[in-house]
């Protein structure tokens, strides 16, 4: 099985979907294929995550009673109005009932998370993982550029850029290979005293450079931005000013 056939088959795989035939060929396939297993992981855990109820959205209390205020001043307005008779109050009763029908729809149905929000979960999932994993927080162990930058040849199809700030108290600590936005990336790891971040790197689709985006997520300071060709993701359980003088040293270079 090809590793383009592989990642197609990977999300019924994940989800019990694929007949015995198709999952056993999936199962040895990732079994042997170090970067289709990592796909493997990144979408279990994914999975996982999105059961989290922290990721489903309940209608505020002020909408519930803005629809019953739009009720009662409807019935009003009927009531002040007989002319229009019987039928058009069975009309509005019937909108207001497909409204309360449309509002419970709402507060059952969790929203689609936008594309970022999927990707952010992806990026803490995979920090989580590397921090609670003995031995995965780095495929690579060197605080030198040019052992970390030479290791990724052949596991990825791009060369991500490595520079080390030990000067500035941002030491290089090594590299590792992950899977993120259903692609391999490289991932370089840092660290400042006792914390390290994970730097996310992999090409951009589109040519040009966006601006730092700073979000948090679940205790986790994030920063993402693209240049030079690359996209960026840095994640670190640093404080957001340090984690942005990180992100700038990685923009200017040493």
């Amino acid at each position: 099985m090809s590793c383009q056939r592989a990642h197609e088959l990977i999300h019924g795989y994940v989800d019990g979907e694929l007949d015995l035939v198709r999952s056993l060929e999936v199962e040895h396939h990732i079994h042997e294929c170090e970067i289709c297993a990592l796909a493997y992981r990144s979408q279990t855990t994914l999975r996982s995550s999105l059961k989290n109820d922290s990721f489903y959205y309940i209608a505020p209390e002020k909408l519930k009673k803005r629809i019953q205020s739009s009720l009662r001043k409807e019935a009003r307005s009927k009531v002040s109005q007989p002319a229009f008779g019987w039928r058009w109050l069975t009309v509005g009763a019937s909108l207001a009932f497909m409204l309360l029908i449309g509002v419970l729809v709402w507060r059952l149905v969790p929203i689609r998370p936008s594309g970022d929000e999927l990707l952010a979960r992806e990026v803490v999932s995979n920090h989580v993982r590397s921090s609670q994993m003995r031995g995965h927080l780095t495929d690579v162990l060197s605080s030198d550029q040019h052992t970390v930058k030479p290791w990724f040849d052949g596991k990825v199809d791009f060369a991500p850029p490595v520079k080390d700030f030990a000067s500035q108290d941002f030491r290089l600590y090594g590299g590792r290979l992950d899977y993120l936005n259903n692609r391999p990336v490289a991932t370089l790891i840092y660290q400042r005293r006792l914390h390290y971040i994970n730097l996310f790197i992999w090409p951009a689709e589109q040519a040009g450079s966006t601006g730092e985006v700073a979000i948090q997520r679940q205790g986790y300071n994030l920063i993402h931005w693209s240049g030079s060709g690359m996209n960026f993701w840095a994640i670190s359980d640093l404080s957001a000013v340090e984690l942005h003088e990180f992100a700038r040293l990685v923009q200017q270079g040493p």
